[in-house]
Order: structure tokens, then sequence, then C-alpha cells
């Protein structure tokens, strides 16, 4: 318990006494430390709470001296004075000056009589303070030995409910996307919007820093949990006090082992999703019910599912790098997913899904070189997807993650936390029995991905995006002008360029080409066919026809809009203005 000023005036051998009528919430006042002092202006010396003594040897008898002496002992944050009384010393009674001003300024002013020495009442403060220490530290100790024990218990649920009893602070343990695993309290309450934001800000910097905040006068804390890689989070609400403070790292270190106890644990059911996801991939041409019936075994119950290629290179050996934490484990974890979720090396007995390179690569059924960081990697978008289809597949040029998930899942979140600078593909959305096609796709935007520096998705409106990213602005409009450029240098050669854009972008439609130009379809096909003269080219060539086509998006700016270009690609600095290439001089 702090020393209270009321318990040194309890104390019989010091034998102290106030000067005026103290308020009781001034006798509250905890006393942190004594000193003794006869400067006139002693509060820069003082560091707060303490119990300032003096003899009063250059203290002034002039009620506004005094006024200034007891405010400055006040702001420099003074608990109380006390004068020393006595035969010999300037004082034998408290002058009445200083008890006023005492009294105004709600400074309490005791009086030390002369038989009590200083130092009595400076052993007697620090002996309070040090029992304090001790009382503290063996409160500590109970506290971290009652969690011990809890540790020893089934699961999270033991240890936060013996760390509220023993410290009255509300505990919660997530995962790193902020899904509640275990609670102390018997029902779970919605978590404030300042906790949703300080859970973001730990997970996205892994096991490096903890944070805090208030929300509506309540202290909310959050610390990471995890041994090499994050695990999940704990979300402490209330202030601790110093012994519940002191206890925080060994209860930090519990549910962290918990948690790493927990993964090791799931590794046969990631193993077992592994290779669902194998034997699903294996068949080329499976049933649609057959591959719902094998989904929904694993509670992915999504009606269109997405295909999810991730290159482990940009991944740390085995370290949670800033920003890419690993994703929480056990069952508390799962939301929707049904049982626990999985990812490990897989024991595939047939061919991958036919996703590019990892068509001639193998499974690995033990330790290997798909180890490590791919594993880890693995690990934790399984406990982050529902469903948990997950499997490293390693190969040539390294391992690459696949995965399956709903469409509904925002897939770019989750890469963005658990796979942060990794070349990530994204298939298009497509139905369960068609996932291997939608992994193909998803392997071979592992390129463009890393062009861009960030996960690539395949659209079907953005297919040309992606194909115009690859090259530079240079190259590109110069490839337009060598195709394009007899238009440009024909009279009207605007109206040739925009009606061939306008007849490729309708698919060789006619009336629909007219009715986009609002012109009649006999001069759509005069256009076309001076168009045709003049580049040498063929509509009903299939070669050609690309190369028109190509040339006149480049045109106008590359595929519909929504897409996300390369650093270096048609989107970069080069990229097209919109507008046709101006003629050259001397049209």
């Amino acid at each position: 318990m702090p020393l209270h000023l009321s318990d040194l005036l309890a104390r019989p051998d010091l034998r102290l006494s106030v000067t005026y009528d103290v308020p009781p919430q001034q006798l509250a006042r905890t006393i942190e430390a004594a000193t003794v002092s006869d400067l006139p202006a002693p509060g820069k010396w003082l560091q707060g709470g303490e119990l300032l003594m003096t003899i009063g040897l250059l203290l002034p008898m002039e009620p506004a001296a005094c006024r200034a002496y007891v405010r400055d002992a006040a702001e420099g944050g003074a608990a109380c004075l006390a004068l020393g009384l006595g035969q010999g010393l300037p004082y034998q009674e408290a002058p009445e000056p200083l008890v006023r001003a005492a009294e105004e300024a709600g400074l309490p002013l005791l009086t030390v009589p002369d038989e009590v020495p200083f130092i009595a009442v400076t052993k007697a403060v620090f002996d309070a303070r040090a029992d304090e220490q001790r009382a503290l530290l063996q409160r500590a100790f109970a506290t971290q030995r009652r969690l011990t024990a809890a540790a020893t218990g089934d699961g999270l649920r033991p240890m936060l409910a013996e760390w509220v009893a023993a410290t009255g602070v509300g505990a919660a343990v997530l995962d790193p996307l902020g899904r509640l695993l275990a609670t102390s309290e018997r029902a779970a309450r919605p978590l404030p919007a300042q906790a949703h934001e300080l859970l973001d800000r730990v997970a996205a910097r892994g096991l490096r820093g903890s944070a805090s905040s208030t929300a509506a006068g309540q202290q909310l804390e959050v610390q990471p949990l995890g041994a090499r890689r994050l695990r999940g989070l704990l979300l402490l609400t209330g202030r601790p006090d110093d012994a519940a403070r002191s206890v925080v790292p060994g209860l930090v270190s519990l549910l962290s082992l918990e948690l790493e106890r927990r993964h090791l644990s799931d590794e046969p059911e990631r193993r077992r999703r592994s290779a669902l996801l194998s034997e699903l991939l294996a068949d080329e041409d499976p049933s649609a019910d057959r591959a719902r019936d094998m989904l929904r075994s694993v509670g992915l119950t999504a009606g269109r599912v997405r295909g999810v290629v991730v290159a482990a290179e940009g991944a740390p050996g085995g370290r949670t790098a800033a920003g890419a934490s690993a994703a929480g484990t056990g069952s508390g974890a799962r939301t929707g997913a049904g049982p626990a979720t999985g990812a490990g090396p897989t024991t595939g007995t047939g061919p991958t899904a036919g996703t590019g390179p990892a068509d001639r690569t193998s499974h690995t059924d033990g330790p290997g070189p798909t180890d490590g960081a791919a594993q880890e990697m693995a690990a934790d978008l399984a406990l982050a997807v529902p469903g948990g289809l997950v499997r490293v597949v390693n190969g040539a040029p390294g391992a690459v993650i696949e995965a399956v998930v709903g469409e509904e899942l925002d897939i770019r979140e989750v890469l963005a936390r658990f796979a942060p600078r990794c070349p990530a593909g994204i298939g298009p959305a497509t139905t369960p029995e068609a996932v291997r096609v939608s992994l193909r796709q998803a392997a071979g935007l592992l390129a463009v991905s890393r062009a861009g520096n960030e996960p690539a998705e395949a659209r079907q409106s953005q297919a040309s995006r992606l194909l115009l990213d690859l090259g530079d602005g240079t190259t590109l409009h110069g490839y337009a002008d060598s195709v394009l450029g007899p238009l440009d240098l024909a009279d009207h050669g605007e109206e040739l360029i925009a009606t061939l854009a306008a007849w490729l972008e309708t698919g060789g439609a006619w009336d629909a080409t007219s009715r986009r130009l609002g012109v009649h379809r006999h001069t759509v096909r005069n256009r076309l066919d001076k168009a045709m003269d003049l580049t040498g080219r063929r509509l009903d060539d299939p070669d050609d026809r690309f190369d028109l086509w190509l040339a006149t998006r480049i045109r106008r700016g590359g595929a519909p809009s929504g897409g996300s270009g390369g650093s270096k690609g048609f989107n970069g600095s080069g990229g097209s203005t919109g507008r046709p290439a101006p003629p050259p001089p001397g049209r």
C-alpha cells in the first residue's frame, strides 16, 4: 500500500502534528520521499510527492513572502511541509503567516518536535516505501505463480481469468486479423473502434512493438504474442498498477507459449488440408458436385472461388518482417472455416494444378527446401483464409504457395498482412471445379507482380492491361506508330483510327459500330476498306487483326479503367495520353 500523510501522522514515535484543520483529501496524499531544505525557493529541486522539511532558517515572516514560499513549494510538487521546532532553532511554534499561507494554498503544514530528528522522519518514509516495494513484488510473484498454474490447464481462458482475478484488468487474445480467440469475460463484448486501430497497428509491426490508447476514459493496451513470428495479440482494458505491470511480460510469455503449442498441434490438420487441395487439383476434370463437396468439407462454402499463388522469395527466412506477421493459431481463430486450418508440405500423388512452373515441381513430405519461410507463410495464410486450403509447391526457381479462397474474401488485405513484398498472382473467380484454371492464371501473373511490386489480379476486363503493363511506354507507342502510322498521315486519319477501334471493340459487328459512331454502316465499311488499303492489313487475318487491336488499345490509353499499371509499364512514365500521336512534320 502507498504511504499516505495520514500514516505518518498515526506513527506515535514521530509525534507529528498538523497546524490547521487539514481536509481528509489532503491527508490522503501519497508521500513518495522525504527531503530537507532551508532554501527560500526550493521548488525547482523537487520531483513531486515529497515531504519537505525545514527549520525556517531563511523563512521570511511577511505574509506576502510566506505566500510566495508556500506557492513555490506547492508548484514544485511538494505533498506536505514540515517545520522543525525546538530550543536553539528559529521557531518554537509555527508562525501564523506561514500557517495562513499554507492553508490558503491547500498545502498541509506539519510540525516536528524538538526530540524527533529529521533523519527519523526520513527513515520512516523510506522504510515505508521499501515495505511497499516488497509487498508489490510479493503480489507480482503470487500473480505469476497463479498464471503459471493456469498455463498447465486447458487453453488461453484459464490464464486470462486468473489475470483478471489478480489485477482487475480485462484481457482478451485475438489473432493478427483481430478475430477473438479467448477473453476473460463469459460473454464477449464488441471492441471499441480505438481497439481495432491499435490491433491493426501492432499487427502491422509484428513482434517489434506494442501500443496503447484511451477510449471512453479507459486505457487500452495491445501486446504482440509469439516466439519468432506473431501468433496473436493481447488486448488489455484497464490501467494496471505497478504490481500488475511487472507481471505483463510473464503473461505475454505464457500466452505466447500456448499459441506456439497450438500452432504445432495444428500441423497434422494443415497437412490434411494441403493433401485435400492436391487431390482436388490432381483431377483434371472434376465434377461440380465433387469439387463443391470437397470445399465444403473444410468449411469453404463460397459459390465461386479463386486461385492465389505467392512466391516465397520475398519472405525473410523464418522470421517476421516489419509489417509481415504470422497469423494467429489455434481453433479459436477459425471464423466460418470449420475445423482447424493448416498448410504444410504436400503429399500429392498426382500432378499439380497446372500453375505454370508448378507443373514441373514436386511436393515434399518432410524437411526440405520448402521448409522455413515458405512453410511459415503457408501456415499464416492457412489460418487467415476460410477453409485453409493452402499448400507449398517446391520447384524451380523456388517454392511457391498455392491457395484456394472464396470470391468474397479481400485477398489483397490478407496478402498485405501475411505476404508483403512477395510476388503474388490472383486468379479470376470461377466455379470450384475450374479452380485449376484460376491457379494457372494466377501463376502466370507472378512476373507481372514482380514488375509492379504489388499483387497482380486477373480479370476479364483487365487482361489487356496486364499485357500492356509488361512493356515500357516508349516501346508500346513505337509499336502503335509503326502499325497506325499510315493512317496518321492520311486525310481524316483520326476518323479512320476511331472507326477501326470501334469495329474491333464490338467484335466486328457492323451495325453496332455504326450505332456507336452515329454513321451509316456503309460509311463504316468504306472507312475500314480505306484503312486496310493504307496499312496493307487484312481484317480477316488473325495476326493483322491482333496487331490492329493492340495498336488502337495503346493509342487510347490501354485497357478499361480499374487496373493498376506496373512501375515501368503502360501507365508509368511515357504512358499514353489517350489521344492519337500527332502526325510527323510535313503532313
